[in-house]
């Protein structure tokens, strides 16, 4: 049954999409500006990122080895918490990520909150399971199944709560996830295998992939007007794969595919980008080791940002921003 409690979610629109605050990180935290194979200067400083000893137009970074397996996510029903149409499947959470499914007639969600921080999620309404991130770190969670009554009033399905202490801190961005959903036998990962075929080292595998994307990926104007208003959109990796264009979530989505199934852990970002705070889609990589070439440097042992739309786009665009300042919203 559901529960007496109503609980307002909003309707997320483009100008809505916000988070407990804005973090505008240091300038070191600088993104790709790779265009065509060829690099850009993207006008952002770089305060003291570069690594020493390291030749412009040449990678560092440990010794590559592709990983033996990659990371999964699986529903297991004999784990899950049941309730009414719908199930939460917390029995992986030093994984990185949890499980929830549900049937309804109405719109569903799956909130996860840990903390004063909270994400909702679409949750298909047919029983197809989602999984998301455990992006807040390790903590009390709570996960609720929500169910629309009107408008954007919701009410509890159903919940359950769990301490989560992550295996590996990285492990929510080594797995795939609802905004980045991919198997072993998906296309992306065979690319992305192809692409780091050969690597040295991971400074390798991150230049191999950017310069396969920028190329091979054209930015889709037409889809990001269509979807400029729209709530609730959803990429696929193998789809961009496959059609060779996308908007900016769609090579966020497509790179973290990669990457991660590559072991490199990578976030997806949703935020905005000036000027005007356009909402727009970016990752953050971490690679122990540097990489640096004319315009860009990753560094050890950080987060690096890395916008492949801007660079596929050839820097500005009304859509895409100009790559100077970046605010985070949401972490995937």
């Amino acid at each position: 049954m559901l529960r007496d409690a109503i609980i307002r979610l909003p309707n997320v629109t483009k100008a809505e999409r916000m988070d407990q605050k804005r973090t505008r990180h240091p300038a070191c935290r600088i993104m790709a500006t790779l265009a065509c194979a060829s690099i850009v200067s993207a006008s952002v400083p770089i305060l003291g990122c570069a690594a020493p000893g390291v030749a412009e137009g040449t990678t560092a970074g440990p010794a590559y080895t592709e990983p033996s397996t990659i990371a999964t996510d699986a529903f297991n029903e004999d784990a899950a918490v049941h309730f009414a149409d719908c199930a939460i499947d917390a029995s992986t959470v030093q994984e990185g990520y949890i499980g929830a499914r549900g049937s309804a007639a109405s719109r569903l969600k799956l909130q996860v909150t840990c903390g004063q921080m909270s994400y909702n999620y679409d949750l298909p309404a047919d029983n197809t399971p989602i999984y998301a991130p455990l992006n807040m770190g390790d903590g009390s969670y709570t996960f609720r199944i929500m169910q629309n009554t009107d408008g954007s009033n919701y009410v509890e399905v159903g919940s359950t709560s769990a301490a989560v202490q992550l295996a590996d801190p990285f492990a929510p961005f080594l797995h795939p996830n609802v905004f980045c959903d991919y198997t072993p036998q998906s296309a992306c990962v065979a690319k992305a295998r192809e692409l780091a075929a050969g690597a040295q080292n991971q400074g390798d595998v991150v230049r191999n992939v950017y310069d396969w994307m920028v190329e091979a990926i054209a930015y889709d104007s037409e889809k990001a007007s269509q979807l400029a208003d729209v709530t609730g959109y959803v990429p696929d990796p193998d789809e961009t794969l496959s059609t060779g264009k996308g908007i900016c979530f769609d090579y966020a989505s497509l790179a973290a595919a990669m990457f991660r199934s590559l072991g490199l852990p990578c976030k997806v970002i949703t935020g905005y980008v000036s000027p005007g705070d356009l909402y727009h889609a970016w990752n953050m990589i971490y690679i122990d080791g540097e990489w640096m070439s004319a315009e860009i440097t990753v560094e050890a042992d950080t987060w690096c940002r890395i916008d492949l739309t801007f660079a596929a786009a050839q820097q500005g665009t009304e859509t895409v921003g100009d790559g100077e300042t970046y605010t985070d919203r949401f972490v995937y």
